[in-house]
C-alpha cells in the first residue's frame, strides 16, 4: 500500500463526502478491506471477517482502523459512493499508462493504440431487479477500452446488460491521432464516423452484407495473406448520409485457421497488413477480460445494489492496476498473475517487498552435532 497514493485518495473521498460523520470506519479502511479481499480471493463478506479477525494484531500497522464486521462492511458497501472508487482507480490508471508508455506491441506503432469490447457477467435478476438483461435472467456489461501497451484499461463503463455494445461508442472518449480497434458488433456508421472527425482512426471488421462502391484497387502481395487493398464509398441513402468520407477495406486470410477476415479502417497511410496486425492485438482485450474474472472478485458479488456492484468492480480494477504499477516500479520479472498468487499467501508476513518475488533467499544451513552418531561410516 506504500504504492498507494493516499492523498489523491484523501481527495477522491473528500470530493463526494465518503466520511461525512463517519466516526471509525473510513472509505480508506473500506477499500483496504476489499483490496485485501480481492488479493486473497475471499468469497463473502463472512469470509473477509473471519480472515481478518484472525489477523488482528496485524491490521494497525496495516493502516486497517476500526472494528471489522461484516454489517459494518455490507453498510459501507450499500452508502459510500462508488465513484470515490472510480476516480481513485482512474488515477491510477494514469499514473500506469506514463509507466508502461514506452513499451512495445505488436504493430510496433508510435501512435496510442487501443482496443475497445465488452464482457458481461450473468447475474441472479431476482437478487439484482435493476441489472434487466432478458426476461428471467439479470446481467451487467464492462465496456471496456484498453491501453495495448501494458494492457492498463483507460476507460471502463457499467452498464445494465440490455445495452447494446454499439451504444456504448456515445459515451466514448476520442483521442486525436489514436487508434481504435473493435469486432464488427461496434459496426454503426454514425458512430464510427464521430472517429474521423475526431481526427482518430479505427480498424473494425465489416459485415458480410455492407453494401458498397470500389473505387480503387491497390496491388497487394497475396504470399502473406492478403487479398484485396480496397478504397470504397457507401451505398444507400442511410449509409452515405451517416458516412459521407471514403472508407479503406482490406481483405485477409489467416493461413493458420484458414479464415478470412474484412476489416474497415479510415487511414490510407498505413501498410495493408499492418492493418491485419493491428486487428490481432485487439484479442488482448478478451485475455484481459478473462484474466479478470479467473483472478479477481468480478463474477460474485459482496453486495446486491447497483452501488456495491460497482465499487466492487473499481476496486478490483484499481488493485490490478496497482499490481501493475508494482510490477514496472520494482522491475519484478514475474506474471501479473504470479504476483497475485505470491500476495495471496504472504500480505501480513514480515519479509522485504522485493525479497518475495525473487528465487535468492538466503537458507539457514543447519551444523551437523558432533555428539550425533552416524548411522552409517563410510
Amino acid at each position: 500500500m506504500d504504492f498507494l497514493p493516499k492523498n489523491d485518495f484523501d481527495k477522491c473521498v473528500h470530493r463526494y463526502q465518503g466520511n461525512y460523520r463517519i466516526r471509525k470506519f473510513s472509505c480508506y479502511n473500506q477499500f483496504l478491506c476489499f483490496a485485501f479481499a480481492q488479493l486473497t480471493f475471499r468469497e463473502s463478506l463472512r469470509d473477509i471477517e473471519s480472515c481478518l479477525r484472525a489477523v488482528q494484531p496485524k491490521l494497525y500497522h496495516s493502516g486497517m482502523r476500526g472494528r471489522i464486521a461484516r454489517n459494518t462492511l455490507a453498510k459501507a458497501n450499500e452508502n459510500r459512493d462508488w465513484r470515490i472508487y472510480a476516480d481513485f482507480a482512474n488515477i491510477l490508471i494514469s499514473h500506469a499508462r506514463k509507466l508502461y508508455a514506452g513499451d512495445d506491441f505488436a504493430a510496433e506503432l508510435k501512435q496510442t493504440t487501443y482496443a475497445f469490447d465488452s464482457t458481461t457477467i450473468d447475474l441472479c435478476l431476482s437478487l439484482f431487479p435493476w441489472a434487466k438483461f432478458r426476461k428471467s435472467k439479470g446481467a451487467i456489461k464492462l465496456h471496456t477500452l484498453i491501453d495495448l501497451r501494458g494492457n492498463i484499461p483507460c476507460y471502463i463503463h457499467v452498464s445494465p446488460g440490455k445495452l447494446h455494445d454499439v451504444n456504448a461508442l456515445d459515451s466514448l472518449p476520442i483521442e486525436a491521432g489514436a487508434y481504435y480497434i473493435m469486432d464488427r458488433g461496434y459496426i454503426d456508421f454514425r458512430r464510427l464516423n464521430r472517429f474521423t472527425q475526431g481526427m482518430a482512426y479505427f480498424v473494425v471488421r465489416a459485415k458480410k452484407n455492407l453494401d458498397y462502391n470500389r473505387k480503387l484497387s491497390r496491388t497487394v502481395d497475396k504470399s502473406t495473406g492478403l487479398r484485396s487493398d480496397q478504397t470504397i464509398k457507401l451505398r444507400g441513402q442511410k449509409s452515405v448520409k451517416d458516412y459521407p468520407d471514403l472508407l479503406r477495406r482490406i481483405s485477409y486470410v489467416d493461413a493458420e485457421i484458414k479464415k478470412r477476415y474484412v476489416f474497415l479502417t479510415n487511414n490510407f497511410a498505413l501498410p495493408a497488413l499492418t492493418i491485419t496486425k493491428l486487428y490481432k492485438c485487439r484479442w488482448q482485450v478478451e485475455l484481459f477480460f478473462k484474466w479478470i474474472k479467473q483472478h479477481l472478485r468480478i463474477k460474485a458479488f459482496y453486495g446486491t445494489s447497483e452501488n456495491a456492484v460497482k465499487t466492487q468492480i473499481w476496486i478490483a480494477i484499481s488493485v490490478y492496476v496497482l499490481v501493475a504499477i508494482i510490477k514496472k516500479e520494482l522491475k519484478i520479472d514475474c506474471s501479473l498473475n504470479d504476483i497475485l498468487q505470491i500476495l495471496s499467501i504472504t500480505l501480513f508476513e514480515k519479509v522485504p517487498f522485493y525479497q518475495v518475488f525473487t528465487n535468492h533467499f538466503t537458507e539457514e544451513v543447519e551444523e551437523n552435532d558432533s555428539n550425533q552418531l552416524l548411522l552409517l561410516d563410510f
